[in-house]
Order: structure tokens, then sequence, then C-alpha cells
């Protein structure tokens, strides 16, 4: 008995779940898009980043190593 008791409540959670995410996807939200404009810019960012870092990381690390090490030895 307390085992179909479980077994109701989880699929009346299922039910309340299906609803509410149904009707937000019917509401037409004007902002909502495929894709919205800050993860497009995020994923380029990251291929930018990534396409510089790659090719040029050895000299990034030697730039960044002799910067630091003469602001640390300006003492």
């Amino acid at each position: 008995m307390e085992e179909e008791g479980r077994r109701m409540r989880a699929y009346a959670l299922l039910t309340a779940t299906l609803h509410a995410l149904t009707a937000r996807l019917r509401e037409g939200d004007p902002e909502r898009g495929d894709v919205p404009g800050w993860v497009m810019i995020t994923v380029m960012t990251a291929a930018l980043v990534l396409a510089i870092l790659i090719p040029f990381r050895e000299a990034i690390v030697t730039a960044v190593t002799n910067a630091l090490s003469s602001v640390t030895s300006a003492q």
C-alpha cells in the first residue's frame, strides 16, 4: 500500500512538472530565441581564446613569465 502511494506521488509530480513545462513553452516569450546572443558570444570567445592559445602557448607563457619576473625583481 505504501509503494502505491509513492507511485501516485511520483506520477502527480511528473504530471505537474510536465504541465508547467508545457505552459512555459506555449507562452511565446519575445525574449526567447533559438540561441541567445550571450551564448553565441561566449562560445565564440572561447573558440577565439583556444585558437590563439594553441599555436602561441609557449610564447604567451614566456611573455607572462618575463613580465612577472621584471615586476617582482624591480624592488
